[in-house]
């Protein structure tokens, strides 16, 4: 059994006893005590919270734990019922709420669940937001309402229909351009609420065929539901087997979006926002963020704009949102394959993300790999050196610093090493004795052979 508890929500394995695991218990503790944060933080107003739910197999379940605590603290529930991460963004402040929890797992295997929290604008919490939740729930500072002051429970099943067409709205979706090109799609939705938005908002976009593969919302994933290309097997089979024009994934919660190209092989969930981000400033120039671990191509496609600069941020959607208003970005978003369009909203988003690509593709006029060749070629390595108990870690990456300090460095979250146009960054993990190493560079084996450098380098330095 696993329970993490952290400043942007509670997650954990279903089962177990009650701090061990993400019980009943740690459900209805968990969300009375962001509830009591909201109503601290909100004196003045009737406090009202959405509520939606990925569709893996503990959802219900924990849902209706969530909503009936909130309304024993008197709080009104909107319950969007089957949703999407970014759908619950959109809806905070469309019904002037005061905050939001996505009862959602991410790309974590079936048997997880977690509580993720909003603030009034639809964007998670902050830092100090979350460490103030967590300390009410260590001291259960709980004050329940009366029978005469429960809160309202009031279900919306309107915002798939408001979410797909705000999408439409966007001025750089061309719904006309996407239609005439005639695309033939292949759905992944890993059996959870993908399998409802996507295939809807296809059709909204005037896609005709759409193949529907692991669309039913039962929450059995098929396979493990990260979208990465050990797990895309099966798409790239229907693909090639239907004749299709491209495969597109989404994880459960439907913020990660990747494509696949017509003959099987993978556009790379690293380049879903490079892609996107190519045709948004093609349009609207400006600046772009993504996080220190993701590709260094979004800098190079940034760069062949002109008055675009490309600006790094900390890893965690937070970071990349805080720094995106920050120097105004008219796009980001992360590697994983999660886009962040601040014309719509500051959250990632894999409904937008299709229609912008879908856009930007049609407008080519190309196959999608050779979209995919337009674009440099770089290779990720992800890998971690495990460190004895007690390990001062912060002392190690400012001793692998001081060895590389030749070469630019940025040291805002671990340490991140330019060697031109590859990198390395190494980061302490917050839950276990390792350090992470990412590296990228042109070829598999260069960023290899450079995360490897880097190791060894740890490891004599820890001798």
């Amino acid at each position: 059994m696993t329970l993490i508890k952290s400043i942007s929500g509670i997650r954990g394995t279903i089962g177990g006893k009650p701090g061990e695991g993400l019980t009943p218990v740690d459900a209805t503790k968990f969300a009375a005590a962001y509830g009591t944060w909201l109503q601290k933080n909100n004196p003045k107003q009737k406090t009202t919270v959405i509520i939606g739910r990925d569709a893996r197999i503990s959802g219900e379940m924990i849902s209706e734990l969530v909503i009936r605590t909130l309304q024993g603290l008197g709080i009104d529930v909107v319950d969007l019922g089957l949703s999407t991460t970014p759908t619950v963004e959109i809806a905070v402040p469309l019904e002037r709420a005061t905050g939001g929890i996505i009862i959602t797992a991410s790309h974590n295997p079936k048997e997880w669940n977690a509580l993720k929290l909003l603030n009034a604008k639809g964007e998670f919490i902050s830092d100090a937001e979350g460490k103030a939740i967590l300390a009410i729930a260590d001291e259960e500072a709980f004050n329940f309402a009366p029978v005469t002051a429960l809160g309202k429970v009031h279900q919306d099943s309107t915002y798939l229909k408001k979410h797909i067409d705000a999408v439409l709205a966007l001025p750089l979706v061309n719904k006309e351009v996407i239609a005439a090109a005639n695309f033939e799609v292949v759905v992944d939705a890993v059996n959870s609420t993908g399998g409802i938005f996507i295939p809807a908002l296809l059709e909204a976009l005037g896609v005709k065929i759409v193949h529907q593969l692991y669309c039913e919302p039962t929450g059995d994933f098929p396979h493990n539901p990260e979208p990465l290309p050990e797990n895309l097997t099966a798409i790239a089979e229907k693909i090639i087997a239907t004749k299709a024009h491209l495969g597109i994934v989404v994880d459960p919660d439907v913020d990660r979006l990747a494509f696949v190209c017509e003959d099987g092989t993978m556009f790379g969930e690293e380049y879903t926002l490079v892609a996107v981000a190519d045709y948004v400033l093609s349009q609207t120039p400006g600046n772009t963020v993504s996080n220190l671990s993701s590709t260094i191509s979004l800098r190079e496609v940034t760069n062949k704009y002109a008055n675009c600069s490309y600006h790094a941020a900390e890893v965690g959607e937070v970071n990349v949102v805080n720094q995106m208003k920050a120097v105004n970005a008219v796009i980001g978003g992360e590697g994983n394959g999660g886009v962040i369009y601040p014309a719509l909203h500051y959250g990632r988003d894999a409904l937008v993300g299709v229609a912008l690509f879908l856009t930007h593709l049609a407008n080519k006029k190309m196959k999608i790999s050779e979209l995919r060749a337009t674009y440099p070629t770089y290779f990720i390595s992800k890998n971690k050196i495990e460190l004895a108990e007690g390990m001062n870690v912060d002392a190690i990456l400012k001793n692998v610093q001081e060895a590389y300090s030749s070469y630019e460095i940025d040291t805002r979250d671990g340490v991140k090493i330019y060697f031109g146009s590859s990198w390395a960054h190494l980061r302490k993990s917050n839950t276990e004795p390792i350090i992470r190493i990412y590296s990228e560079s042109e070829t598999e084996t260069k960023a290899n052979e450079l995360a490897f450098a880097i190791m060894d380098k740890i490891r004599s330095l820890i001798q």
